[in-house]
């Protein structure tokens, strides 16, 4: 099968930041000197101002809501997604600022992880907007001397980025940014891979004007974006998915799963595109398990379904 040449609609990159950089300053200052209980009280009136102003994001959580539980979606099913957001961005001031400890984070699946550290390779760990990201955080304190390094696009949401790389100077030179040129990005992967690094990113929200392959998901087509299965294949590293899953006050579920080791079984040649669809179906195969589980959990506030969906 031929690889779609469907383009990913631009709508969640043109989204603005939610808040203004003094706002956000604010929650992260009341976070650091008050404490993480102060600061979740803060969490109800930013969850009310998205169900009051931001009308794209309520209306897609509702929607979201709705497919994924098979019923409609009230103010209070938007009230909980928005508010599990927001616990996972303000948990993120914790993280990056070193109090794992305040966390009850238990990992699944790290042992064939450690096995590939300890043969000294690197690996892609490919997340989505499922769950926090951050929680990866925690491997860095259970593994000593392993660094984890991160593609981040820092022209999307610049100001909360700033913020955080205030809370840990380091995190700047841990990440890799994604809004470079797609060769650059590649020689930087290839570079940590080649030092033994894990390399992490999100797959599931295509660019604009990147490619896409549609893949089942929640019983419909949805664009999945090639570009990251495409790395994977000229780099030939192993892939793990992992899955950050915050279930409510302090707890977290971090799981990791083997996906393809692409040094030890390289894609076909002539059969490249067929192999990269069916990499994003398996993977769409895993995000639904995952988002079925946790439907509060979803992060893309967008019509994920935009440009197949009939």
């Amino acid at each position: 099968m031929a690889e779609s040449q469907v383009r990913a609609p631009p709508s969640w990159k043109h989204r603005p930041e939610g808040g203004t950089r003094g706002s956000l300053a604010l929650i992260v200052g009341i976070a650091r000197h008050g404490g993480r209980g102060l600061a979740r009280l803060c969490l109800y009136p930013i969850t009310l101002y998205f169900l009051l102003v931001r009308g794209p994001e309520r209306r897609a959580s509702r929607a979201w809501l709705a497919r994924v539980r098979g019923r409609g979606a009230g103010p209070w099913d938007v009230a909980r997604h928005i508010h599990t957001f927001a616990s996972t961005i303000l948990d993120r001031v914790f993280l990056l600022g070193g109090q794992t400890w305040r966390f009850d984070i238990r990992v699944h699946g790290l042992d064939p992880l450690v096995a590939l550290v300890d043969q000294g390779r690197g690996a892609l760990l490919f997340g989505s907007h499922l769950g926090s990201f951050d929680a990866l955080r925690i491997l860095s304190r259970r593994r000593p001397g392993l660094k984890v390094r991160i593609v981040l696009d820092r022209t999307q949401n610049p100001v909360l980025t700033g913020i955080f790389e205030s809370l840990d100077p380091a995190l700047a030179q841990c990440v890799i940014d994604g809004s470079q040129p797609g060769a650059a990005i590649a020689l930087e992967i290839q570079h940590a891979l080649q030092s033994g690094e894990l390399v992490a990113l999100l797959v599931d929200r295509a660019q604009p004007h990147e490619d896409t392959a549609p893949a089942p998901f929640l019983d419909t087509p949805a664009p999945f974006p090639l570009t990251p299965w495409k790395l994977a294949a000229a780099l030939h590293a192993p892939v793990l998915l992992c899955f950050g899953l915050y279930r409510g006050g302090n707890r977290y579920d971090l799981h990791f799963e083997p996906f393809a080791d692409l040094a030890t079984a390289p894609p076909p040649r002539a059969a490249r595109a067929q192999w990269l669809q069916q990499q994003v179906h398996a993977y769409a195969a895993r995000l639904e398990h995952h988002a079925r589980r946790m439907p509060f959990n979803w992060f893309n506030f967008y019509d994920f379904w935009s440009g197949h969906e009939r």
